[in-house]
């Protein structure tokens, strides 16, 4: 397997990256806990590793129109490059299934334990502290408001986070904890979803 980590390491580094927080690093700390969680639920190393390391392979915005569509077209481009590197055909479909199912935007719900791992360990990195930050970098890269001036914690009305950063944490942010498939990754996500509800208090208070 280290053979193929680094090939697909060196394909993911002459592409391009939709912004900053879907950069190498993000891709790397996908891998780790992908990587994690295969050996704790003793799933498919050859499945998730390349489904891992190549599923943010095509770069779309956040606020582009075919962002729906960007998992379907990273996994495409996975199969053709991992065919080019005689990787075994019989795990080309489940690893492009894991790719195009990891997103929210394409609203796949995996159908295996790999795609479930890989769908976790992606989400995973949306969380904590590291989730905090690449919040704000995407916010920042699309230019949106960090937040609503009167109702911050959208308390008062319905959240839209195509205007504002902070409203994301209401919309989608502190729901993953519940979207977790594996109970390793279940553990972890509420760890971090409690770092963040702590974030948004203590960012009320200094805004308020």
């Amino acid at each position: 397997m280290q053979n193929i980590e680094a090939a697909c390491r060196e394909f993911m580094l002459g592409g391009t990256f939709a912004d900053t927080a879907h950069d190498i690093t993000h891709i790397e700390r996908v891998v780790k806990v992908a990587k994690q969680l295969t050996e704790v639920e003793n799933a498919d190393l050859s499945i998730v590793l390349p489904a891992a390391w190549l599923h943010d392979c095509v770069a779309v915005a956040k606020n582009h129109p075919d962002r729906a569509k960007a998992s379907h077209m990273a996994a495409d481009k996975a199969v053709v490059f991992l065919q080019s590197q005689g990787y075994d055909d019989t795990k080309l479909a489940a690893i492009h299934h894991a790719i195009v199912a990891h997103s929210f935007s394409a609203n796949v719900t995996p159908m295996t334990l790999e795609a479930k791992i890989v769908q976790d360990a992606d989400r995973m990195d949306a969380l904590g502290a590291i989730g905090v930050s690449r919040c704000m970098k995407v916010g920042g890269a699309i230019a949106r408001h960090l937040y609503h001036p009167e109702d911050p914690m959208c308390e008062y009305r319905e959240a839209d986070d195509k205007k504002y950063t902070l409203d994301h944490f209401f919309i989608k942010l502190l729901h993953i904890a519940a979207q977790m498939h594996t109970d390793a990754a279940k553990s972890e996500a509420a760890k971090r979803t409690a770092f963040m509800e702590d974030f948004l208090m203590k960012l009320k208070e200094e805004i308020s």
